[in-house]
């Protein structure tokens, strides 16, 4: 059975440095993205809880991660923690590979709604003008 890399007590317990430093040797040997996200969203929940030096922690990680690797499930579902780990274009960029088929719904919807503001309805009447 595979052993957790890190125990949670570990995760809110251990110095921003030594959690680097296993958070990417890990990385670097399993090539394993999911629990590597998880495990940032863990040291995210810890900066929200007050450890200002979590703010950016594994920054380059966390942008190779998304910007380079298929983009997983885990990686959908935790994709808005790490909004401010970008700027703005590199966010709607990244916005549009991680979730291709949302944004062409949305664009779909949005030409379907801007042509029926076109076509007006048939059975409606106009009030006489005096």
């Amino acid at each position: 059975m595979n052993e957790p890399l890190l125990t949670h007590n570990q995760v809110f317990s251990l110095k921003p440095e030594t959690l680097e430093k296993r958070i990417m040797e890990y990385y670097q040997e399993t090539q394993n993205s999911s629990l590597t996200i998880k495990y940032l969203v863990a040291l995210r929940v810890r900066f929200k809880l007050g450890a200002q030096e979590f703010a950016h922690i594994l920054e380059d990680l966390v942008r190779y991660l998304f910007m380079n690797t298929k983009a997983t499930r885990t990686m959908k579902r935790f994709f808005y923690y790490f909004k401010d780990y970008f700027d703005a274009p590199e966010w709607k960029r990244l916005t549009l590979r991680v979730f291709p088929l949302r944004n062409f719904g949305e664009k779909v919807v949005s030409v379907a709604r801007s042509l029926m503001s076109f076509v007006r309805p048939e059975n409606t009447t106009e009030p006489d003008k005096p």
